[in-house]
């Protein structure tokens, strides 16, 4: 009897199938079988990409989004994957999309395009383990990208212009709000610095005419009566300078007006006026 020779690739496994139907399994390495009778499939069990085409989804305020999803799966259960299911690969892709408009379709539209490690998160658990479903285990999956459609775009790309313009508008207005308050403050201070200057030197000028008027004061409490007939003295010694014709004074001390120049030269003239008086009536 021939015998074929098939070799088991590393990694791999191989479904040994007699007569149309599976019988048992094999490991890597040669093994040996019975042509036209028996054959044996070769089903890798090492890691693959698969990387799902963009499809829309709707949003829970009923935005258009377009998804790109990636994963990572490896097959668990070689005979579950190949004779359970006509094709588990693409049966996963649709369960994967399935979770995924769930789970995008509870959100809103910024709170989907924000929470994109969360709903990888979310996805990862609600496919769980696939083995006993399709004999595959899904090890890594991240959307790559949400992308709102170009309608929502432009209007995004509006509404953020909208709101730079209206931040820079504010932040223009507190500048010259900040402005007008950091002016207002200085001219403010230079007021007050300028009222105290002036408060301070008319202090200052009072309390020097206090001293003085004190310092009168202090001289006139200590003063005898000669000092005030001195100045009497002198007062109508100023007075007698003048170019009035007639000085009263009082007749007490009389005596010590003659001392007084001035005083002496009006009583001088004044008798001359006197004698000139009586000879011209006496003629």
């Amino acid at each position: 009897m021939a015998f074929g020779i098939k070799i088991v690739q590393q990694n791999s496994q191989g479904l040994v199938e007699t007569l149309g139907k599976y019988s048992h399994s094999v490991e890597s390495g040669l093994h040996l079988y019975i042509p036209f009778i028996q054959r044996i499939r070769n089903v890798s069990l090492a890691m693959a990409p698969l990387s799902l085409p963009n499809y829309s989804i709707i949003t829970k305020d009923n935005a258009d989004v377009s998804a790109s999803v990636t994963l990572n799966y490896h097959i668990t259960s070689a005979v579950k994957y190949q004779y359970e299911n006509t094709d588990s690969v693409e049966s996963m892709a649709q369960l994967v999309r399935g979770h995924l408009r769930d789970i995008i379709g509870r959100m809103d539209l910024n709170e989907a395009l924000g929470s994109t490690a969360k709903i990888n998160q979310e996805l990862a658990v609600a496919i769980g383990d696939l083995t006993n479903t399709y004999g595959i285990n899904v090890d890594r999956i991240n959307i790559d990208e949400l992308t709102p459609s170009k309608a929502i775009q432009t209007a995004m790309d509006k509404q953020l212009t909208a709101d730079r313009e209206r931040v820079a508008s504010i932040a223009k207005a507190e500048g010259e709000a900040k402005s007008i308050e950091l002016t207002t403050k200085a001219k403010n201070e230079a007021m007050i610095a300028t009222s105290k200057a002036e408060a301070d030197s008319t202090k200052i000028r009072a309390n020097a005419e206090k001293y003085r008027i004190d310092t009168i004061q202090e001289g006139l409490a200590n003063a005898d009566d000669r000092y005030f007939q001195n100045q009497s003295i002198n007062a109508y010694s100023d007075l007698a300078k003048s170019k009035s014709n007639m000085v009263v004074v009082p007749s007490d001390n009389a005596q010590t007006y003659g001392q007084i120049p001035g005083l002496a030269k009006v009583f001088k003239e004044s008798t001359k006026e006197d004698k000139k008086a009586k000879k011209t009536e006496e003629n």
